[in-house]
């Protein structure tokens, strides 16, 4: 039991070492790597050259995949560009399995003491993730020793001989085995480490070991395939074209296994150095295949998954990219996109309120009500897009980056509700009592409601340009509308005392329609609060401005008036 436990500490260190890694490199980069992805587009070979170059340094091919299908999926690869940074991306993923075979145990706690060195002396958060990436690099090296230290009694147990004896006379069995073992893992780099460290404590026979090699490289192309099982075909074309080049070549190479193996003895004597070239070799052999018949692959996946017909569907996300969940930079500039398309479509319904409360359009309502179950959808996916997100480890700007685009939604979304739930309850109102505001009352109500239109598209831009002067206006608005509600209240009362029929007839939705167009504006400004908070003006702000409107004090409604009370 104690040897078994020591053997799976040493595979979860290993899984934690790759993570580390792969973390490491795509918060330090990340953003160039897919910028370099998305220029290799050209043809083959550059797609190839780069798909090498990205996953050298990224070592996941599982995550290159993910971010070639994000563009495959919006029309900035061709499938068969795609195609060819996969098997780059293949081969690319061989480069630390080459690496580690040689005899480095001596630089893992080099790699640690370095990394941790430098991740507690600086602040900046690109050498603090190159930090993350040598820590997991020394880890990695220390789980191989553990596990080769934890394999030792399996040498001559008769109970691994036991379990290893169906794998080697039923090769299949082998395969299937050691994808079911990678795709539960997710990492086809620490599979076949494993299975190094194995053949390296005579726990496993070499044939048997490169056998599984293969069977890792299969399970490797089935991680993307399952990640992306529900998107669309043409982000699940790319990792199927890939499954299905690494199937073809998994079930050609399995019957030559016994014959390669004393050729690749010339090129190393350990076992670890043999499974290593074997493992390049069989993807270099993958590119030399199939590099002339990527248009015949991806003929054959489009055949399998066709395109469906186009669906705009406005509450679906388009910027959400789930490729890009390892680039906090990348995925917040998605999340940020987004959340504008939400508000788009919370002034299309706002726009639409002011029609309906003139024209009494009750179809237009209906196309009202209908917008705010697009907000809400767009809200709970950049909700749990970013929920997701902060699962990783993010540094403090892209934290409080996350943190203003959930409060920004958030505030939209309720924004969204109080047009859906109050403003169009009383314009049914209105439109069944067959209601008329008064000229007067009708003009000072869109002339409210065009003020908060403009101060909606000020806190768009105060949300993406982070602009402190923008940021200043917006938070002054919120003052001007709360006095400019007071005056056409003030107005309102004056035309009652008068004893105009309309405005009578209406007062009791025009204050209402006042009030919850205030409560509106205040859910747009608060995107003011946490960039001048950070830039250390908001308390300041706040105290000189309300300690003047005290001085000045509050114009009273006339006496007998009780007009109904908002917030903000």
């Amino acid at each position: 039991m104690e040897t078994i436990i020591n053997i799976v500490g040493g595979v979860a260190l290993l899984l934690w070492g790759i993570r580390m890694v792969r973390t490491g490199i795509t918060r330090s980069f990340g953003a160039d790597l897919r910028r370099a992805l998305a220029a290799s587009a050209r043809n083959r070979m550059t797609g190839l050259a780069a798909g090498f170059g990205v996953t050298t340094i990224l070592q996941s091919s599982t995550a290159t995949a993910l971010i070639v299908s994000s563009f495959a999926g919006q029309g900035m690869i061709a499938g068969i560009a795609a195609l060819a940074i996969m098997l780059g991306a293949d081969v690319g993923s061989t480069m630390i399995v080459q690496a580690l075979s040689l005899d480095l145990d001596w630089l893992s706690p080099v790699l640690v003491a370095v990394g941790v060195f430098v991740f507690l002396s600086t602040e900046n958060s690109r050498r603090r993730a190159v930090a993350r990436a040598l820590i997991g690099l020394g880890l990695m090296l220390l789980s191989l020793r553990l596990i080769a230290m934890g394999a030792l009694p399996f040498r001559e147990s008769e109970a691994m001989a036991v379990l290893v004896g169906p794998l080697t006379n039923e090769p299949l069995l082998a395969v299937v085995f050691a994808a079911a073992i990678t795709w539960a893992s997710h990492s086809s780099v620490a599979v076949v480490l494993l299975i190094m460290s194995l053949a390296g404590m005579q726990v496993l026979n070499t044939q048997l070991a490169m056998t599984m090699v293969l069977g890792a490289n299969l399970g490797g192309a089935l991680a993307a395939v399952g990640l992306t099982a529900k998107a669309v075909p043409a982000m699940r074309r790319v990792p199927l074209g890939n499954l299905l080049m690494r199937l073809v070549g998994v079930f050609a190479a399995l019957p030559f296994v016994p014959f390669v193996q004393p050729y690749l003895t010339m090129l190393g004597d350990t076992p670890e150095r043999l499974l290593a070239n074997f493992h390049t070799g069989f993807n270099l052999a993958l590119v030399v295949l199939f590099l002339p018949l990527l248009a015949l692959v991806d003929r054959a996946v489009r055949l399998v998954l066709r395109d469906r017909p186009a669906e705009d569907d406005p509450g679906s996300p388009r910027y959400l990219d789930e490729g890009a969940l390892d680039t906090p930079s990348v995925a917040l500039t998605g999340a940020t996109r987004e959340a504008l398309r939400m508000g788009d479509a919370v002034k299309s319904m706002l726009s639409s309120a002011q029609d309906v409360l003139r024209t009494n359009d009750a179809g237009l309502r209906k196309t009202v009500e209908a917008q705010d179950d697009v907000v809400d959808r767009l809200h709970e996916a950049i909700k749990l897009y970013l929920t997701r997100l902060t699962e990783e480890e993010l540094d403090k700007q892209e934290s409080r980056r996350s943190i203003e685009i959930l409060s920004f939604t958030t505030n939209l979304e309720h924004v969204g509700d109080i047009i859906d739930k109050n403003l169009m309850e009383l314009a049914a109102k209105k439109i069944k009592g067959h209601i008329s505001f008064s000229a007067e009352g009708q003009r000072e109500l869109e002339a409210f409601h065009d003020r908060i239109l403009q101060n909606l598209d000020l806190a768009l831009h105060v949300f993406v340009s982070g602009d402190e002067e923008a940021a200043r206006k917006l938070l002054h608005e919120k003052t001007a509308i709360r006095d400019l509600e007071r005056r056409y209240v003030e107005n309102h009362f004056r035309r009652m005392g008068e004893r105009r029929p309309d405005t009578l007839d209406s007062s009791s939705l025009h204050l209402d329609v006042l009030r919850d167009l205030k409560r509106v504006n205040s859910h747009l400004t608060s995107v003011a609060y946490p960039i001048l908070e950070r830039l250390g003006v908001l308390t300041e702000s706040r105290l000189i401005e309300d300690a003047e409107r005290e001085r000045i004090g509050a114009v009273s409604p006339p006496l007998g008036a009780q007009p109904k009370r908002g917030d903000g």
